[in-house]
């Protein structure tokens, strides 16, 4: 028997499997962030070879928008079931973006070089299925539905399945919804779903899966993965409780910040969408959605950090996310922000680079994210007036990028001395001139070296901190 009229996507998954390994509300929390963000990189694998300019899945999600990786918001079209008292389709009708037909309407905005492909539609407030967080992913490499709910005794279970048929069925319970509160959108978001395939994903991609849910588990353990004859996965919680809390507390912090913003961005978004808005009001707008990327982006790379820091091997966990990359489409993205984030401060930031620049092995997911952490956090360091120059060449087999500082561009006699900075816990500093918070540079040299790279700090009595980042090199067979 169900809840509700309609079945809610837990019941949808937990009909399809004989039983749920049992855990804490805490563990199924975790067990669905870490599933996020393995599904997020697989994403990111899965359409590394695609084309960036068209539509490549679809993702139905509750209660807002999970990815925000610029190359997935450009790729995937993203539709957001909610039951907030607030009423988006007041300000924005649903639109479906679409290749197919002339019937459905096609809206894409630009901001900040970021395609939004982002819609919004409701759900009842009875609705058991407004009570539950979920990911449907739509692709034509596989099909994937994640669902963190709460059990009728408080407690927390999450469940996932790439069963071709119990994805199809929770599009089912979804769509039904749909015809209940706007039957004349049922038929253009039925036709977009059906356009990926209702097949079996290759084994290679649930492999796949599997290892980058084990990589992204926050234990210091690796937790086996159990399955089922209808490939309903539940990852076993670890055997003891982590003893790093102010590591816990910076994820839970990261994760409960990054949530309100998400939302905030994606209402900003829907807003620019609108025809009818004064040049005034859209410039405020993105400036609001410049403002929440920019620090979504940093709560995550926070979460990511303590995800390292609670790591046993996390050498071998950045040795498996690297792949070549081309580095020149990341910088000609990056330096116009870096330069316009040095602006905001008084300062000029000079960047040099090679004619060519080479093709190196690094994490495609994280490269621009831990690059501009550090220089926002270089350029926080600095007086007004000073001059950076941000250097690239090769040393090698790898590249060398370094940062050096000028702090005064007119007077080149000009001495200072380091920034106060002080301790807080194992990850974070704080300087108490400029009030910034920031990854402490063990925790950052970490992150250089999941992304394959190596950071040295170096202290010169004219320059101040010189930073020095090196990247290997792809090397091809001959």
């Amino acid at each position: 028997m169900y809840e509700w009229i309609l079945p809610s996507l837990k019941e949808v998954l937990s009909a399809s499997q004989s039983h749920m390994a049992e855990c804490s509300s805490a563990k199924a929390e975790q067990q669905w962030r870490v599933s996020l963000a393995a599904t997020e990189n697989l994403l990111l694998k899965t359409l590394a070879t695609t084309s960036s300019d068209t539509t490549q899945g679809l993702v139905l999600t509750a209660p807002a928008p999970l990815f925000s990786h610029p190359q997935l918001t450009q790729q995937l079209q993203t539709v957001t079931f909610t039951a907030k008292p607030f009423n988006p389709l007041a300000l924005m009708p649903f639109r479906i973006p679409s290749e197919m037909g002339t019937n459905i309407n096609t809206e894409a905005t630009t901001t900040h070089t970021t395609t939004c492909q982002e819609s919004i539609l409701p759900l009842l407030p009875a609705d058991p299925l407004a009570a539950e967080q979920f990911c449907l992913v739509f692709t034509d490499k596989f099909r994937l539905v994640l669902v963190l709910a709460e059990q009728k005794h408080g407690k927390k279970e999450f469940l996932f399945s790439f069963e071709p048929e119990v994805v199809q069925q929770a599009w089912q319970s979804l769509g039904a919804r749909v015809v209940l509160t706007n039957p004349e959108l049922f038929a253009d978001l039925d036709i977009k779903v059906q356009n990926y395939p209702l097949v079996a994903p290759d084994y290679q991609t649930i492999i796949q899966f599997s290892q980058l849910l084990l990589q992204e588990l926050t234990s210091g353990e690796s937790h086996p993965v159990t399955h089922n004859s209808s490939s309903v996965y539940s990852p076993t919680p670890p055997t003891k409780p982590s003893s790093r809390p102010d590591v816990e507390l910076l994820q839970a912090f990261a994760h409960e910040v990054r949530t309100p913003l998400t939302t905030i961005r994606m209402m900003t978004r829907l807003l620019l969408k609108r025809q009818d808005l004064p040049a005034n009001v859209i410039s405020r707008l993105e400036v609001i959605d410049h403002e929440c990327t920019e620090q979504i982006d940093r709560m995550e790379l926070l979460f990511k950090a303590a995800e390292l820091e609670n790591l046993s091997q996390p050498v071998k966990f950045a040795n498996s996310q690297l792949t070549p990359m081309c580095l020149d489409e990341v910088l000609q993205q990056s330096i116009p922000r870096w330069q316009q984030a040095a602006n905001r401060r008084n300062l000029t930031l000079n960047v040099v680079l090679p004619k060519q620049l080479p093709t190196v092995v690094s994490n495609p997911a994280m490269l621009d994210r831990v690059l501009t952490n550090l220089i926002e956090n270089f350029t926080r360091s600095l007086p007004p007036g000073s001059c950076i120059q941000v250097q690239v060449m090769t040393a090698g087999d790898q590249l060398k990028l370094q940062l050096s500082p000028q702090f005064d561009c007119q007077d080149k006699s000009y001495t200072t001395t380091p920034p106060i900075r002080k301790s807080l816990g194992q990850l974070l500093m704080f300087q108490p001139e400029t009030g910034t918070i920031s990854l402490n540079m063990s925790a950052t040299k970490h992150l250089f070296q999941a992304i394959g790279g190596k950071l040295i700090v170096r202290q010169r009595p004219q320059n101040g901190e010189v930073l020095t980042i090196f990247l290997p090199l792809e090397v091809r067979a001959i």
